[in-house]
């Protein structure tokens, strides 16, 4: 998986692809708790559920399906303003939790995405993987894995989202 650091990264570049004042306050702060969100499925280690479970890591919790169903619901707890539409803010919420599994599926490591569940459980990376898999639990941050990890999201996240949104800016800027 790519880190609990990283996965911001793609809401709060997401944002920019939108217009100004389409998305109400506060709804950039849901899309990083949605790109965050589907990690929440490690806590089927502790309760047994295996991992390549169609509930285990990476499962149900990654996929399209997931994404559409937090999206939906949440898009509907979000006051629209003005600016923006209803279905501008389930885009984005939609967009960010789906994000999550996307990233991951460029990980080198682990079983794969299951993108496709609940309706199927095979799972899924995408053939360029160029970000490092980050070590499960806090401790494996401090090892030489975990530090790997987190200078491949700068190189494959962060430095592109970062581009992505000087780029905008500076096209909005020049209209």
């Amino acid at each position: 998986m790519a880190t609990i650091f990283s996965h911001p990264a793609v809401p709060l570049a997401l944002a920019s692809l939108f217009p100004s004042g389409a998305l109400p306050s506060g709804v950039l702060l849901i899309g990083v708790a949605c790109s965050i969100l589907p990690d929440l499925d490690v806590i089927g280690f502790r309760l047994g559920i295996a991992y390549g479970d169609v509930l285990g890591h990476r499962g149900l919790s990654h996929s399209i399906f997931f994404a559409a169903v937090v999206g939906l619901g949440l898009s509907f707890f979000v006051p629209e303003n003005q600016a923006g539409a209803r279905w501008m803010i389930f885009l984005f919420l939609f967009l960010s939790t789906l994000s999550h599994g996307a990233l991951d599926a460029m990980t080198d490591g682990g079983l794969g995405i299951a993108f496709f569940a609940p309706f199927s459980d095979r799972r899924y990376f995408f053939p360029w993987r160029p970000i490092a898999v980050s070590p499960i639990g806090i401790g494996g941050f401090f090892t030489a894995a975990g530090w790997r990890a987190i200078a491949s999201e700068l190189q494959w996240i962060w430095l592109p989202a970062v581009c992505l949104v000087g780029l905008l800016h500076g096209f909005k800027a020049g209209r």
